[in-house]
Parts: C-alpha cells; structure tokens; sequence
C-alpha cells in the first residue's frame, strides 16, 4: 500500500510534484514523483542518446531502490529526449574495456534490470524515442509500453556481431512468443512502432511524447478497484522464474559476457561501429 508520509523524503518540485537526483549531484536520472497520485516519472537524461553506461545504470539502480523503498504507487520510464528512448549499451563500456570497470558495468546492468523487471508496483515504458538494443531491454523489463509512432525497436545485438544473453531473449520471448522472438533476435529486427504494436511488443500507439506520457498515466487506472498487494503479488509469480533464471547464474553470465566480447571478430565489429559513428559526425 501506498505510504503518502514517505512521500516527504522528496523535495517539492513545480506542479505538485517532488524531485530528486539519485545522488544528489549528477543527473542522468532524474525522477519527480507526483503528490496526488505517488506516480513517479524517471526520465533518462544523458545526452546525446542515453546510451548505458556505468554511471548511468549506477544512478538508474539507485533510482529503483529509492521508489521500492518509499513505495510509489508506480513508474512511468521516459526519455528527456523525444528522439532516443535509450540507444543501449554505450560501446566504449565493450570496446578494449580494462576487466574491473566491464565488471562493474555487466554487474550493474543485471542489477537495473532485477529491479525493474521484479518492481513490486505497476511500470509503464512511454517510449518517446529510437530504443534499439539496451534500450528495448529497458522498455521490456515494464509492464506496459506506449511507444511514439515513427520510431523503432528491437534487440539487435546481432549486427554488432554480440550474442544476446539469455535474460535479454526471455524478456522478449515472454512478451511475443518464441517464434516471433527468434526470428527477430537471429536477424536483429528492428521494429517500427507499427510492427512493433501488430506483434504485441508495445501495447499503444501515441502520436507524440505528450501523448504518450498521457496514455502511459491511464494505464494505472487498470488498477484503481484492484489490491496493491494481489497485484504486486501475482505480478511476483508470473515473473519469479524469470528473474531467479538470472540471480542464481549472475558470476556465469558475467563471465559468459567478458569472454564474449573480448573475442577478436566482437572488438573488430565494434571498432567498425566506432569509426562509422564518427564519420557520421564528421558528415
């Protein structure tokens, strides 16, 4: 159940709502939490695309505690930009990465993805944004997806040359089924908002981020005359086997993603990546 009196912990922002920085300094994560209905807004803000690294899933991770702790009545998770939800794993977290900061990063992937995935209270993803790779593993880990139309989606580590690791293939495949799944991971699919809405990878279409934060709000209302702890509980046990799929084998996949990106044709493919990265710029 919702505690308003926790609601104090946070700093009274504009419109009746309360802010805060998950470590009061740097904001790649900022969330404002609304008074009248505990809704929180996590938007991701690391300019230029949000890609993840380890600063930002460090402050994302710290994010989720502070709402699971102060028991907000639910997450919506945006974009500060209304071009890229999340382009995914920021490639220099990969690319000839010393063994102790790689650790750090997978490690607190894992954990941002547990929290989210496992968050005891209603999650939306309002997909205002591209959200390939990592950032379609952030908009899966929801309950519910409200995507902007004219953008894309999909997990396409293939093209990088990277293996999905086991936890990212079953949020999909628990989402559109295995045939869809493998089709798509085998070829590294992305889907247009259309594409994404007719398979059932997101669950509405918007026409842009204001209306898709408003559908994203009506989502909770699924639950106005339902108990917050059936609720959370049920969720609980549809997902329980999932999750503990990852927690029991969190060291294996760890090492399962070092050794897989150290290997010579991965750090090739994503030098390639690096330098058509800055010939864009250029151009």
């Amino acid at each position: 159940m919702f505690l308003r009196s926790a609601l104090s912990l946070w700093p009274l922002a504009r419109n009746g709502t309360r802010s805060y920085s998950s470590t009061g300094v740097t904001k790649l994560v900022a969330v404002t939490v609304d008074d009248q209905t505990g809704i929180a807004t996590v938007n991701l803000q690391r300019p230029p695309v949000n890609s993840l690294n380890l600063e930002l899933l460090t402050e994302l991770s710290s994010s989720l505690t502070d709402l699971e702790k102060n028991k907000s009545r639910g997450i919506i998770l945006k974009s500060y930009s209304d071009a890229v939800f999340s382009a995914g794993i920021d490639i220099l977290e990969m690319y000839k990465c010393e063994e102790e900061r790689v650790t750090l990063f997978w490690s607190a992937l894992q954990e941002v993805w547990i929290k989210l995935y496992g968050h005891f209270a209603p999650t939306v993803a309002c997909i205002n944004g591209h959200a390939p790779a990592g950032g379609c593993l952030l908009a899966l880990s929801c309950e519910y997806r409200v995507m902007v139309k004219e953008k894309t989606i999909g997990l396409n580590e293939t093209k990088l040359g990277i293996v999905a690791p086991q936890w990212f293939i079953a949020s999909l495949v628990n989402i559109i089924g295995q045939r869809q799944s493998e089709v798509a991971l085998t070829t590294g699919k992305m889907f247009t908002t259309e594409e994404a809405l007719r398979i059932g990878l997101v669950d509405e279409m918007a026409e842009n981020t204001e209306d898709a934060f408003s559908k994203s709000l009506e989502f909770f209302k699924k639950f106005k005359n339902i108990s917050p702890f059936a609720r959370a509980q049920t969720k609980a046990f549809i997902r329980e086997s999932t999750i503990q799929a990852l927690v029991k084998n969190r060291e294996k996949d760890l090492k399962m993603f070092i050794n897989e990106i150290r290997k010579e044709n991965v750090q090739k493919g994503l030098g390639q990546y690096l330098e058509s990265l800055k010939k864009r710029k250029v151009s």
